[in-house]
């Protein structure tokens, strides 16, 4: 993000206008860095197979991995916000809206990716089949959260694209966690 003024120039309308766009695609490939080795060296040394024979459901560790893995690399994003409004001209209002789609768009992001990462976790080279399983799946949290960043750098309502971005999160926290259990447990057999 810190390299974008340089090659684009210091105009601040200019970055405080491409900002949406480099704030989401950033945070998406923050979080596709790292969600590639989620489950995999889970499985590799055998510990995955030590959850699955827990008491606990299989998807609620689901869940609790993936809410880790977003405390590791979400949360740093959204602390990290007001620094990043600055560095891109952005004012107040902006800098708030960009924080709320950090915080409901980056977990969106995780819940979404995490069957994919379960897929591939028994694959030696499945960086490459996650990203085509996962990046159709995070094309809708980029759209409405860079239009809600869009629309408040125009200091219009982004209510809309708030609630849309809230309910792909409700959506995804619900059912990613059966869906990846499900996976895993094929990569598992």
């Amino acid at each position: 993000i810190t390299l974008f003024p340089l090659s684009v120039g210091p105009q601040p309308q200019l970055l405080a206008r491409i900002a949406p766009g480099i704030i989401q695609v950033a945070a998406l490939l923050a979080s596709l860095l790292a969600l590639e080795r989620l489950f995999r060296d889970d499985l590799q040394d055998g510990s995955l197979e030590q959850l699955m024979l827990l008491p606990v459901p299989l998807p609620a560790v689901v869940l609790a991995k993936v809410l880790a893995h977003w405390a590791v690399t979400g949360l740093p994003l959204i602390m990290l916000s007001p620094l990043v409004a600055l560095l891109l001209g952005m004012d107040v209002y902006g800098w708030k809206i960009m924080a709320l789609t950090l915080l409901l768009g980056t977990p969106a992001l995780g819940f979404l990716a995490a069957p994919g990462v379960g897929l591939t976790a028994g694959l030696r080279r499945g960086g490459v089949l996650l990203g085509i399983l996962v990046l159709p799946l995070s094309v809708p949290v980029l759209i409405f959260a860079a239009a809600a960043m869009d629309a408040a750098s125009m200091h219009l309502p982004a209510d809309g694209y708030l609630a849309v971005l809230g309910a792909l999160l409700a959506g995804s926290a619900t059912l990613s966690p059966f869906a990846t259990a499900a996976a895993l447990r094929i990569s598992v057999q």
